[in-house]
Protein backbone atom coordinates (compact mmCIF):
# COMPACT_ATOMS: atom_id res chain seq x y z
CA UNK A 1 0.00 0.00 0.00
CA UNK A 2 2.66 2.38 0.57
CA UNK A 3 4.96 1.54 -2.15
CA UNK A 4 1.85 2.19 -4.71
CA UNK A 5 1.06 5.89 -2.64
CA UNK A 6 5.25 6.56 -3.19
CA UNK A 7 4.75 5.52 -6.53
CA UNK A 8 2.02 7.86 -7.37
CA UNK A 9 3.59 10.71 -6.26
CA UNK A 10 7.04 9.78 -8.10
CA UNK A 11 4.68 9.77 -10.96
CA UNK A 12 2.86 13.30 -10.61
CA UNK A 13 6.33 14.73 -9.55
CA UNK A 14 8.26 13.08 -13.38
CA UNK A 15 4.69 14.39 -14.54
CA UNK A 16 5.03 17.95 -13.53
CA UNK A 17 8.93 18.15 -14.36
CA UNK A 18 8.19 17.19 -18.23
CA UNK A 19 5.20 19.92 -18.58
CA UNK A 20 7.36 23.03 -16.58
CA UNK A 21 11.17 21.72 -17.84
CA UNK A 22 14.03 22.29 -15.78
CA UNK A 23 14.68 25.15 -13.33
CA UNK A 24 17.36 25.82 -11.10
CA UNK A 25 16.37 26.08 -7.59
CA UNK A 26 17.99 30.10 -7.43
CA UNK A 27 15.81 31.53 -9.99
CA UNK A 28 13.04 32.92 -9.40
CA UNK A 29 9.95 32.07 -11.48
CA UNK A 30 8.30 34.60 -13.61
CA UNK A 31 4.70 36.18 -12.53
CA UNK A 32 2.24 35.31 -15.16
CA UNK A 33 2.22 37.48 -18.25
CA UNK A 34 6.27 38.85 -17.55
CA UNK A 35 8.97 37.20 -19.38
CA UNK A 36 12.37 36.63 -17.59
CA UNK A 37 14.78 39.08 -17.16
CA UNK A 38 17.97 37.84 -18.95
CA UNK A 39 21.60 39.77 -18.71
CA UNK A 40 22.73 41.92 -21.31
CA UNK A 41 25.41 40.21 -23.67
CA UNK A 42 27.99 42.28 -22.24
CA UNK A 43 27.31 41.22 -18.76
CA UNK A 44 27.59 37.42 -19.66
CA UNK A 45 30.73 38.00 -21.54
CA UNK A 46 31.92 39.52 -18.43
CA UNK A 47 30.69 37.19 -16.45
CA UNK A 48 31.93 34.65 -18.63
CA UNK A 49 35.48 36.11 -18.27
CA UNK A 50 35.21 36.55 -14.61
CA UNK A 51 36.35 40.29 -14.37
CA UNK A 52 34.84 43.42 -12.99
CA UNK A 53 31.84 44.48 -14.91
CA UNK A 54 33.99 48.30 -15.23
CA UNK A 55 37.47 47.43 -15.07
CA UNK A 56 38.32 47.37 -18.93
CA UNK A 57 36.21 50.44 -19.26
CA UNK A 58 37.96 52.78 -16.52
CA UNK A 59 41.39 51.63 -17.81
CA UNK A 60 40.48 52.59 -21.33
CA UNK A 61 39.55 55.90 -20.16
CA UNK A 62 42.57 56.85 -18.30
CA UNK A 63 45.02 55.59 -20.64
CA UNK A 64 42.71 57.52 -23.07
CA UNK A 65 42.92 60.87 -20.95
CA UNK A 66 46.75 60.41 -19.77
CA UNK A 67 47.46 60.04 -23.51
CA UNK A 68 45.28 63.60 -24.29
CA UNK A 69 47.34 65.03 -21.22
CA UNK A 70 50.47 64.24 -23.01
CA UNK A 71 49.54 65.72 -26.13
CA UNK A 72 48.15 68.99 -24.22
CA UNK A 73 44.71 68.18 -25.12
CA UNK A 74 43.45 68.25 -21.57
CA UNK A 75 44.27 69.53 -18.18
CA UNK A 76 45.66 67.06 -15.28
CA UNK A 77 43.73 66.45 -12.46
CA UNK A 78 44.78 68.49 -9.03
CA UNK A 79 44.00 66.22 -6.45
CA UNK A 80 46.29 67.99 -3.58
CA UNK A 81 45.41 71.64 -2.00
CA UNK A 82 46.99 73.94 -2.97
CA UNK A 83 48.61 76.30 -0.26
CA UNK A 84 50.55 79.10 -1.25
CA UNK A 85 52.69 79.44 1.66
CA UNK A 86 54.33 76.00 2.27
CA UNK A 87 54.93 75.69 -1.99
CA UNK A 88 55.97 79.71 -2.43
CA UNK A 89 58.63 79.71 0.38
CA UNK A 90 60.97 81.93 -1.34
CA UNK A 91 58.37 84.57 -0.52
CA UNK A 92 57.20 86.33 2.67
CA UNK A 93 53.75 86.02 4.03
CA UNK A 94 53.41 89.96 3.02
CA UNK A 95 54.60 89.31 -0.65
CA UNK A 96 51.79 86.30 -0.94
CA UNK A 97 49.52 88.78 0.09
CA UNK A 98 50.35 91.97 -2.18
CA UNK A 99 50.50 89.31 -5.03
CA UNK A 100 46.71 87.48 -4.04
CA UNK A 101 45.66 91.36 -3.75
CA UNK A 102 46.62 91.82 -7.19
CA UNK A 103 45.62 89.14 -8.91
CA UNK A 104 41.77 89.65 -6.80
CA UNK A 105 41.75 92.99 -8.28
CA UNK A 106 42.19 91.80 -12.05
CA UNK A 107 40.09 88.74 -11.88
CA UNK A 108 37.07 90.98 -12.56
CA UNK A 109 35.01 87.96 -13.27
CA UNK A 110 35.79 86.22 -9.70
CA UNK A 111 36.23 83.10 -11.20
CA UNK A 112 39.27 82.85 -9.39
CA UNK A 113 41.32 82.99 -13.01
CA UNK A 114 42.21 85.89 -15.10
CA UNK A 115 41.48 85.40 -18.61
CA UNK A 116 42.82 86.40 -21.89
CA UNK A 117 40.96 89.93 -21.74
CA UNK A 118 41.66 90.54 -18.06
CA UNK A 119 44.93 90.28 -18.68
CA UNK A 120 45.10 92.61 -21.41
CA UNK A 121 43.29 95.05 -19.10
CA UNK A 122 46.04 94.07 -16.23
CA UNK A 123 48.81 94.86 -18.89
CA UNK A 124 47.25 98.62 -19.83
CA UNK A 125 46.43 99.72 -16.51
CA UNK A 126 50.39 99.13 -15.65
CA UNK A 127 51.34 100.56 -18.67
CA UNK A 128 52.66 97.88 -20.79
CA UNK A 129 50.20 96.58 -23.24
CA UNK A 130 50.45 94.05 -25.66
CA UNK A 131 49.54 92.06 -28.64
CA UNK A 132 46.38 89.71 -28.87
CA UNK A 133 49.89 86.84 -29.68
CA UNK A 134 51.70 88.07 -26.87
CA UNK A 135 49.30 87.61 -24.45
CA UNK A 136 48.50 84.21 -25.30
CA UNK A 137 52.20 84.14 -25.27
CA UNK A 138 52.50 85.17 -21.66
CA UNK A 139 50.00 82.80 -20.58
CA UNK A 140 51.14 79.79 -22.43
CA UNK A 141 54.55 80.45 -20.44
CA UNK A 142 53.11 79.60 -16.98
CA UNK A 143 50.21 77.59 -17.90
CA UNK A 144 50.35 74.58 -16.55
CA UNK A 145 47.08 72.87 -16.92
CA UNK A 146 46.67 74.39 -20.43
CA UNK A 147 43.29 75.85 -19.95
CA UNK A 148 43.96 79.06 -21.57
CA UNK A 149 44.27 81.19 -18.19
CA UNK A 150 46.07 81.95 -14.99
CA UNK A 151 45.45 80.32 -11.84
CA UNK A 152 46.26 82.51 -8.53
CA UNK A 153 49.11 79.70 -8.32
CA UNK A 154 50.25 80.52 -12.11
CA UNK A 155 50.38 83.97 -11.62
CA UNK A 156 52.82 83.14 -8.26
CA UNK A 157 54.62 81.43 -10.65
CA UNK A 158 55.61 84.74 -12.89
CA UNK A 159 57.14 86.06 -9.80
CA UNK A 160 59.24 82.86 -8.45
CA UNK A 161 60.68 82.89 -12.55
CA UNK A 162 61.44 86.87 -12.35
CA UNK A 163 62.79 86.34 -8.78
CA UNK A 164 64.65 83.20 -10.09
CA UNK A 165 65.91 85.36 -13.49
CA UNK A 166 64.21 82.85 -15.29
CA UNK A 167 62.58 85.70 -17.63
CA UNK A 168 63.47 87.47 -20.75
CA UNK A 169 63.82 91.26 -19.93
CA UNK A 170 61.76 92.00 -22.94
CA UNK A 171 58.90 89.60 -22.11
CA UNK A 172 56.02 90.62 -20.99
CA UNK A 173 55.96 88.73 -17.85
CA UNK A 174 58.93 90.54 -17.19
CA UNK A 175 56.95 93.31 -17.58
CA UNK A 176 54.22 92.52 -15.56
CA UNK A 177 56.69 91.23 -12.30
CA UNK A 178 58.21 94.56 -12.56
CA UNK A 179 55.57 96.95 -13.06
CA UNK A 180 53.47 95.37 -10.28
CA UNK A 181 55.44 97.13 -7.76
CA UNK A 182 55.03 93.98 -5.26
CA UNK A 183 58.52 93.58 -3.66
CA UNK A 184 59.72 90.17 -4.52
CA UNK A 185 63.44 90.69 -3.19
CA UNK A 186 65.55 87.64 -1.64
CA UNK A 187 68.42 87.16 0.50
CA UNK A 188 71.33 89.89 -0.70
CA UNK A 189 68.82 92.03 -1.56
CA UNK A 190 66.96 93.43 1.16
CA UNK A 191 66.61 96.38 1.56
CA UNK A 192 66.23 97.60 -2.19
CA UNK A 193 63.11 98.79 -3.27
CA UNK A 194 62.19 95.06 -4.82
CA UNK A 195 64.33 92.78 -6.64
CA UNK A 196 64.33 94.39 -10.31
CA UNK A 197 66.42 97.51 -9.17
CA UNK A 198 68.37 96.16 -6.67
CA UNK A 199 69.43 93.43 -10.10
CA UNK A 200 70.05 96.37 -11.82
CA UNK A 201 71.26 98.44 -8.97
CA UNK A 202 74.46 95.21 -9.24
CA UNK A 203 74.68 95.23 -12.28
CA UNK A 204 75.25 99.12 -12.73
CA UNK A 205 77.67 98.65 -9.47
CA UNK A 206 79.41 95.66 -10.69
CA UNK A 207 80.17 97.64 -14.21
CA UNK A 208 81.23 100.85 -12.35
CA UNK A 209 83.86 98.93 -10.16
CA UNK A 210 85.15 96.98 -13.32
CA UNK A 211 85.54 100.21 -14.46
CA UNK A 212 87.03 102.32 -11.61
CA UNK A 213 89.56 98.99 -11.55
CA UNK A 214 89.94 99.24 -15.25
CA UNK A 215 91.22 103.13 -15.09
CA UNK A 216 93.54 102.43 -12.23
CA UNK A 217 94.70 99.87 -14.25
CA UNK A 218 95.35 102.65 -17.05
CA UNK A 219 96.63 105.20 -14.67
CA UNK A 220 99.67 103.10 -13.21
CA UNK A 221 100.58 102.40 -16.53
CA UNK A 222 100.83 106.16 -17.32
CA UNK A 223 102.72 106.75 -14.37
CA UNK A 224 105.14 104.03 -15.36
CA UNK A 225 105.04 105.18 -18.84
CA UNK A 226 105.99 108.84 -17.18
CA UNK A 227 108.68 107.90 -15.04
CA UNK A 228 110.32 105.98 -17.78
CA UNK A 229 110.21 108.75 -20.11
CA UNK A 230 111.77 111.12 -17.57
CA UNK A 231 114.49 108.74 -16.46
CA UNK A 232 115.11 108.45 -19.86
CA UNK A 233 115.39 111.98 -20.48
CA UNK A 234 117.60 112.22 -16.81
CA UNK A 235 120.03 109.78 -18.56
CA UNK A 236 120.11 112.31 -21.60
CA UNK A 237 120.98 115.55 -19.60
CA UNK A 238 123.34 114.13 -17.67
CA UNK A 239 125.19 111.64 -20.49
CA UNK A 240 125.05 115.69 -22.29
CA UNK A 241 126.88 117.43 -19.14
CA UNK A 242 129.24 114.33 -18.61
CA UNK A 243 130.51 114.92 -22.44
Amino acid sequence: MASEELAKKLQSRLAATQDTGPRPESEPRPEPGLSPVRPKPQQEAEGACGAEPSSSSELSAVLTRRQDINDGNAAPCRTRVFNPYTEFKEFTRKQIKDMEAMFKRYDTGRDGFIDLMELKLMMEKLGAPQTHLGLKNMIKEVDEDFDGKLSYREFLLIFRRAAAGELQEESGLMALARLSEINVSTEGVMGAKDFFEAKMQALSLGSKFEAEIQEEKDERKRQEVDKKQRQAAFKQLQSAFCS
